[in-house]
């Protein structure tokens, strides 16, 4: 019987969570019928996006990121351009990609998924000229996800502290925003654009958005007072966003945006800094991943 060749690519601090046991745990539930498997661990930001360079030409059928969604951004970004499969063990903060593909979040049944191997081809979307494949987002957001970076408590609970202390002193800006040649012109808290329906946690920002359908989401969540935040964060939790009064979604392909000014953005949850002008755009059906059946 033909094998996969199958690379496991582990981020070893993803998450917060010890990932030395996962090896071990791939050779007692990966089926070897179906698979040759090989490990590489990563020693530094931007080391996975290397290893899936230099696995180009070797004979890998499929690159697993065993990580967080920055993690998965990271080898994503590269087996899109190899035609390889992805496969994703889980082990973020968020983990809203894998969330919104069904993947278990417990290692074994991740495992599990693999070998039933059902491949789904999704969609996936560059800002500027960097890939995404869940949530890129511009504005409080993408404040945060760039004053979290080294922030010592991980998770929902740390985002949401820190989120709080954040909110003080954060001013709206202001955004023109065209999709598909609209303009509209916003005042703006955030500025998300999505491929699938949540940030992570299950925290859903734009409830009806899919993976697989050639389209993105721009969800423009309005100024509101910070006695409103919880009343926004359960619409979130419970996936009724799309009818809040705060929030307004628009679909489209060519999604081109305007600041007053050079800041923060975040892609899948990893903070960048970037100009004025935002240029985002949608390659329909551009990546294999592993996912769970429904």
């Amino acid at each position: 019987m033909l094998k996969y060749n199958i690379l496991f690519i582990i981020n070893p601090i993803s998450g917060g969570k010890a990932k030395q046991q996962i090896p071990a745990l791939i050779d007692r539930y990966l089926d070897r019928s179906k698979f040759n498997a090989n490990f590489s661990f990563t020693s530094y930001i931007g080391h996975a996006a290397e290893i899936v360079e230099e696995a180009a030409n070797k004979n890998f059928d499929v690159i697993v990121a065993v990580g967080g969604d920055g993690t998965i951004n990271e080898i994503a970004g590269k087996v899109i351009g190899q035609q390889k499969i992805l496969g994703i063990i889980p082990f973020g903060s968020g983990n809203g990609l894998a969330r919104s593909l069904n993947i278990p979040l417990n290692p074994k049944n991740a495992i599990k998924a693999i070998n039933q191997f059902n491949v789904k081809t999704i969609d996936a979307a560059t800002l500027n000229d960097k890939y995404f494949f869940n949530m890129a987002g511009i504005g409080f957001d993408a404040h945060v996800s760039a004053a979290f970076v080294g922030n010592k408590t991980r998770g929902l609970s740390g985002y949401i502290k820190l989120g709080l202390k954040e909110i003080i002193n954060y001013k709206p800006e202001w955004y023109e925003i065209a999709i598909d040649g609209v303009l509209y012109q916003r005042e703006a808290f955030i500025v998300s654009i999505a491929n699938s329906s949540q940030y992570g946690n299950d925290v859903h920002i734009s409830p009806k958005s899919a993976l697989d359908d050639g389209l993105l989401e721009v969800c423009v969540i309005r100024p509101l007072k910070w006695y409103k935040l919880p009343l926004l964060g359960y619409q979130m939790l419970t996936a009724k966003t799309h009818q809040s009064k705060w929030v307004e979604i628009i679909s489209g392909k060519h999604i081109h945006i305007t600041r007053t000014k050079e800041n923060a953005i975040h892609i899948d949850g990893e903070p960048f800094f970037m100009g004025k002008s935002i240029e985002i755009g949608i390659i329909p059906a551009g990546l294999k991943v592993i996912t769970a059946n429904d």
